[in-house]
């Protein structure tokens, strides 16, 4: 009964422990997050007491060696967007096709081989699949478009939307594994067909899932940095679909080495930063309102 009584105790102190351990991660990662903050809002802050924030944003040419140095990001906030919004397009119906079709079709023995591979996707370096968008989707453009160069928003959307897919595929499959556990077993009882209970059973069940792989994914393009920058150009001009441009992401590694400290070109990279950090949470906001008011509607 001793011997009971004191692992009883022995478990309760482990517990507590491991408790006050994964709260004083939580607040580290949640000061150091804050703190990051803080620092990019100062320098930014400084750099918008010499420069109007409407035509930083507004404007259209970016050079820093200029006299007086030009700070447009117009072109790299479309450009952000843009590719960001063509990668999402792309990947998203694949990834729920693909994550439905190794929930419901693919049998027991195919999804056990995928998905490891599709994990395994996630964890590759961006600079690997940049440099295999460089060899191969690039040089496609290059060889059967007669492009006088393949980079371009076009092959940066493609490329993203190849990385992006895990981050559906993996979100869409565990809720649409859930929801099986749950009703297919009824359904099959019912004599409802499996195209039937895909589009009104599944798809409908799924959709705070779908909204949060759409959040995940659409948030994962926005911040890339290494592949986009590879295949898209880093062009500071205005984007178009099959031509060059740049990313802000893309704009601050290229360009915050050559960037001394405290100059007006280094604190409006951090200006640029501040920017992607606000669209980012602008569009998370939004998403977030809507899949509640999909949930409320529900």
């Amino acid at each position: 009964m001793k011997n009971s009584s004191y692992l009883f105790v022995e478990e309760d102190k482990r517990g507590r422990f491991f408790v006050i351990i994964c709260k004083g991660v939580t607040l580290l990662s949640v000061s150091l997050l804050f703190f990051m903050f803080l620092f990019i809002a100062k320098e930014s802050l400084i750099f918008f007491q010499n420069t109007p924030l409407r035509a930083f944003l507004t404007g259209q040419r970016w050079n820093p060696l200029a006299t007086p140095p030009a700070f447009g990001l117009a072109p790299m906030i479309a450009a952000t967007v843009y590719v960001s919004v063509l990668a999402t397009v792309i990947a998203f119906p694949i990834g729920v096709g693909v994550a439905i079709f190794l929930s419901v079709l693919a049998g027991n023995k195919l999804p056990n081989i995928c998905l490891p591979l599709i994990d395994l996707m996630a964890g590759i370096p961006s600079v690997v699949y940049g440099f295999a968008g460089l060899l191969i989707i690039v040089k496609f453009f290059e060889t059967h478009f007669s492009f006088s160069s393949g980079e371009s928003i076009l092959a940066g959307g493609i490329l993203l939307s190849v990385m992006i897919l895990p981050y559906i595929i993996s979100t869409c499959h565990e809720s649409a594994t859930k929801i099986l556990r749950r009703y297919k077993h009824v359904s099959t009882a019912l004599g409802v067909s499996r195209w039937h209970m895909i589009r009104y059973l599944l798809l409908p069940s799924m959709s705070k899932a779908l909204f949060s792989a759409l959040i995940l994914s659409f948030s994962r393009a926005m911040g890339e940095t290494m592949a986009v920058m590879m295949v898209i150009g880093n062009s500071p001009i205005f984007p178009k679909l099959l031509h060059k441009a740049q990313t802000i992401p893309g704009l601050i590694a290229l360009e915050m080495g050559g960037a001394h400290v405290g100059s007006p070109h280094y604190r409006a990279l951090f200006a640029a930063g501040f920017v992607l950090m606000f669209v980012l949470f602008v569009f998370n906001t939004l998403f977030f309102i809507i899949e509640k008011s999909l949930e409320g509607d529900a």
